[in-house]
């Protein structure tokens, strides 16, 4: 009985060698065809890291460079849309080295070109477009779109966008100016009691910042207003 039993397991484990050859070699194409897809896929990363993307990334720099050259001489036009000695504008770094870092920043630089220039609506395109994670460059870009949206007159934009920027940037420094800009445009609309609640997270919250300072004055307006 003993001997039956190992018989039939030796039996049903050369059946199941026997599948999986099988399995093998009608499959054979289909496993060596996606071995080499995933050694294809992770060699073309480690090349387009090293032979594509750095370089592109360096190219875009240097395409960069004099665009803020332009912008910090208030040449916005020229920075926007190149020169004729070889800078083809932060509209073209953005397009064409696209998903660089570069390219990121001259989105930033064209949305900002753009609101100096007063074409606001371009202004929130690109400063929108901006992917910024950090806590300085990218609450910037949302109070700069705020700041335009306010210009277009389209009010309950420009507040969220303050705020979007006050939380993101949680600091001393630009929180409380971005917070006080939204509680102005929210007393121009009438809403006293948002205003307030933006206010009183200066005092509460940014209670050392310069804004703070002053802040009572401007809650006291706004409840005064609000009678």
């Amino acid at each position: 009985m003993a001997e039956q039993k190992h018989h039939n397991e030796a039996m049903n484990v050369e059946d199941a060698l026997t599948k999986s050859e099988a399995f093998l070699i009608k499959n054979k194409k289909v496993i060596i065809g996606v071995v080499v897809a995933v050694i294809v896929v992770v060699v073309g990363v480690i090349l387009y890291k090293h032979l594509y993307a750095e370089p592109r990334e360096e190219k875009a720099q240097a395409a960069l460079f004099k665009g803020q050259e332009l912008f910090e001489q208030d040449q916005y036009e020229k920075a926007l849309n190149g020169d004729s000695i070889g800078f083809v504008g932060f509209l073209k770094v953005a397009d064409q080295f696209s998903g660089t870092k570069a390219a990121n920043l001259a989105k930033a630089y064209a949305g900002i070109c753009y609101a100096h220039l007063n074409k606001y609506d371009e202004a929130i395109k690109y400063l929108n477009e901006f992917d910024g994670a950090d806590q300085m460059v990218g609450p910037a870009m949302l109070a700069a779109a705020g700041n335009c949206y306010a210009q277009l007159d389209q009010l309950d934009k420009a507040v969220s966008s303050l705020l979007k920027a006050a939380d993101k940037a949680d600091s001393n420094t630009l929180s409380p100016i971005y917070l006080l800009q939204a509680g102005e445009i929210l007393v121009k609309q009438g809403k006293y009691d948002d205003a307030v609640k933006a206010y009183t997270q200066i005092k509460d919250k940014y209670f050392q910042s310069y804004q703070a300072m002053d802040i009572d004055k401007y809650i006291e307006q706004a409840k005064l207003l609000k009678k």
